[in-house]
């Protein structure tokens, strides 16, 4: 990826007096032609690079300029090799530790103490979810719109969408693109999508805004929930929703109240705490939770017979 040689070579310049274009070439992959190009577009942003030709020669930064402005300390480093390496960790590859080598090459003095942040971007999925990532990496680079098997709550459809960012938000990876079957922006759940493949290519000219990832915007809140809480569940609760979202009560039970999106989620967390939380508002998750619990205890009072 440009940017992440861009940073590659910008590491280099900071770390090295000098160094020539068929070197860099050689240490990131690329030609020479395109490390030019590089140099030029670093130039254009902003950083003094200096050209020598003939014996001696070679790429270096404008001297005093590492004294005066230094872009990158020790601890911006340190910052963009654990995004790198926490980029890996969802790859599939080993792209990003390659680059790390790259970038950390001579850079002893310049790069100090062990790393101290460790970052995991996987999740249960992981064996299917780098193939996810590549494939739709991939199509948004080549600008290819891609065809999908997805499952929602609505039932599973068929998609075909221009991919335009891939995001990770909520502990969770997700598409951003514009769906053709619904004409308009949507987020897609990595995880709910399957059979991912590239169709044709898209049109390039579309006026894509930047996702609002906003909680409020994508979980809409639709009610807000009273519920009492066993004292068990307070590590639960301070996990999910912090230290301020109860209120001891005189018996010692937590009185919890939030804000909640939909119907179907809340049930599905005041189930899986069993008989540890009474739901006191609304009363229609009261009513739909007597209902599924009596559904339930049916199955198994049947089978008991």
């Amino acid at each position: 990826m440009k940017i992440d040689r861009l940073i590659g070579i910008l590491s280099v310049l900071l770390q090295e007096e000098k160094t020539t274009a068929p070197k860099l070439a050689e240490q990131f992959e690329v030609s020479k032609r395109t490390i030019n190009r590089d140099i030029e577009d670093l130039c254009r942003a902003g950083i003094p690079i200096c050209t020598t030709q003939g014996t001696g020669g070679g790429i270096s930064i404008m001297d005093g300029y590492r004294i005066d402005r230094t872009i990158l300390t020790s601890k911006d480093m340190q910052m963009i090799l654990a995004g790198l390496r926490s980029l890996d960790s969802v790859s599939g590859n080993s792209y990003y530790s390659r680059l790390m080598e790259k970038i950390q090459a001579g850079s002893s003095e310049f790069i100090t103490g062990r790393d101290s942040i460790l970052i995991d971007l996987s999740s249960w999925y992981r064996e299917s979810l780098a193939p996810k990532i590549e494939t739709i990496q991939d199509a948004i680079g080549l600008k290819k719109t891609i065809r999908f098997r997805y499952y929602s709550p609505g039932g599973d459809t068929e998609r075909e969408i221009e991919p335009y960012y891939l995001i990770f938000k909520w502990t969770s990876w997700y598409v951003y693109g514009y769906c053709l079957l619904r004409n308009d922006f949507r987020l897609f759940k990595l995880n709910r999508m399957d059979n991912i493949r590239h169709i044709g290519p898209f049109d390039a000219d579309r006026e894509v805004p930047l996702p609002d990832l906003s909680n409020g915007k994508v979980f809409p809140v639709k009610d807000r929930v009273r519920a009492l809480f066993d004292p068990s569940m307070k590590w639960q609760l301070v996990e999910e929703y912090g230290v301020d979202s109860f209120t001891e009560q005189d018996d010692g039970n937590l009185l919890f109240e939030h804000e909640y999106a939909d119907d179907e989620g809340l049930l599905a967390w005041m189930l899986s705490c069993r008989d540890k939380v009474t739901v006191l508002e609304p009363e229609r998750i009261r009513e739909k939770l007597y209902q599924i619990i009596s559904e339930i205890a049916k199955i198994y009072e049947g089978e008991q017979k």
